[in-house]
């Protein structure tokens, strides 16, 4: 693990903000050189500490308007191995998310859908018959507000 200073730590805070920004603008708010920004954030992705930057797709705005959280409960944890239920749901396209969770259930799903009805299509026809798949509880989103990350 690298040692980060307050600098390090604003161009995190920036950057978690705004991925897009480019090493000569957060050089010019933080005081620094283009190249010397370069380089810290270089140093932050070679060390792990920036493990990828992504594109945040506004998924209401594509169609998909309801978003459930789905818990599974595997029915048989014994007679299916868990890569062949993780490989099997994150080949389903409405699944966002798989998240392998320690409680009540086994597994926990970010899926989008295009209403009720195609959310229903979905765990009838691609998650009820997942290999493995047991008892599931589905929790809507009705309203999602962003928080600041770790650094914040």
């Amino acid at each position: 693990m690298i040692a980060l200073d307050d600098t390090d730590h604003k161009l995190l805070r920036a950057l978690a903000e705004d991925a897009d920004q480019g090493s000569g603008a957060l050089g010019r708010r933080f005081g620094l050189s283009q190249p010397a920004t370069w380089r810290r954030i270089r140093r932050l992705e070679e060390s792990g500490i920036i493990a990828g930057r992504r594109l945040d797709l506004d998924a209401e705005a594509l169609g998909f308007g309801v978003t459930v959280f789905l818990g599974v409960k595997l029915a048989t944890k014994g007679r299916v191995s868990l890569e062949d239920f993780e490989r099997a749901v994150t080949a389903i396209p409405e699944v966002q998310t798989v998240e392998h969770v320690l409680g009540m259930y086994d597994y926990r799903l970010r899926i989008v859908a295009r209403d009720l009805t195609d959310f229903e299509r979905v765990l009838r026809r691609r998650i009820m018959t997942l290999p493995g798949a047991g008892s599931v509880e589905a929790n809507v989103l009705l309203s999602e507000e962003r928080r600041r990350g770790p650094l914040g």
